[in-house]
């Protein structure tokens, strides 16, 4: 039995480098020759999931991240005229308000978290047209030239590293896992639910508007398909990484890098190919089918909430 569990929890990690693998080859080297494009791809999906990440292991899922984005976007395009380091903190926060009203009617309306983020996907995805139908909306050159291979990897290690610690090392992880595995034991165990779960969808729309900023960096402007599917590849990525999709103890934080980077080469690895969209997500599709249900707890799938 412990053999098994950890055989599948190392199974990510096999896939990744697998597939590295048998991409350079039919790429003909060209993925491991282009690994920087990888890198501007994949830090943007770190960001998201992380926060989403979190969410999913209390036990709910969150749909609304893509919408956020593109947001956070509009914000800090709009703002960067007046001050970068104001249009950068005003992202995040109008990621985190985003995250508050999911919060909010999620945990203190007790409606199902599905069921209100894919509702506030929708109704934001109406205000991101809304503000980018004419044209779309772009930031400042000053703000354009932050963009950088420095500046990504050391705010994607600085953050993870942070959220590694708090997730693993204190008692906040802890609780986010007993959520996960049975609100009513953590309960018991004196853990104030309401408070927690709150909290985790406001950090999640805070960590989105950040990953906001360096989409705005990397391509200078916001259009109606700003974080377009954002959502579809977060859950994807999480769950190529080996994340139950209903939470609880089993949850591990490599599950967030080591499945972002699937998905990115996957993504990168099929289109160097030359294999047209529809086919890519039809794979994806039947990718995510049999991760799902290679890893999905069967006891605990009727508790996601």
């Amino acid at each position: 039995m412990i053999n098994k569990i950890n055989i599948r929890q190392l199974l990510p990690i096999i896939g990744l480098v697998a597939i590295t693998i048998l991409f350079n080859i039919l790429t003909q080297g060209r993925l491991l020759q282009y690994w920087g494009l990888t890198l501007s791809q994949v830090h943007i999906l770190i960001l998201s999931s992380m926060g989403v990440f979190f969410i999913m292991t209390m036990g709910s899922l969150d749909f609304s991240q893509g919408s956020i984005l593109g947001i956070s976007s509009i914000v800090i395009s709009v703002l960067s005229p007046i001050s970068i380091p104001l249009a950068i903190v005003a992202g995040v926060v109008a990621g985190a308000l985003i995250g508050a009203i999911n919060g909010y009617f999620s945990v203190f309306r007790r409606l199902q978290s599905f069921i209100v983020t894919i509702c506030t996907m929708f109704l934001f995805r109406g205000v991101i047209k809304l503000f980018t139908s004419k044209a779309p909306i772009p930031c400042t050159l000053d703000m354009i030239n932050l963009d950088s291979y420095a500046l990504r990897i050391t705010v994607l290690l600085i953050v993870c590293v942070i959220f590694f610690i708090i997730f693993s090392k204190t008692k906040f992880g802890v609780q986010l896992k007993a959520i996960g595995s049975g609100e009513k034991a953590a309960r018991f165990s004196g853990v104030k639910i309401e408070k927690v779960k709150f909290f985790v969808f406001v950090l999640a729309g805070a960590l989105t508007g950040l990953a906001a900023f360096f989409n705005v960096i990397k391509v200078g402007s916001v259009t109606s398909s700003a974080g377009n599917q954002l959502e579809t590849q977060i859950l994807i990525a999480l769950v190529l990484g080996g994340m139950p999709i209903s939470g609880g103890a089993k949850v591990r934080f490599q599950n967030i890098i080591v499945g972002s980077f699937l998905f990115v080469i996957l993504n990168s690895g099929l289109s160097m190919m030359g294999i047209s969209t529809q086919v890519l997500q039809l794979i994806e599709g039947a990718i995510f089918l049999i991760f799902v249900a290679v890893f999905a707890d069967r006891k605990f799938l009727h508790i996601i909430k």
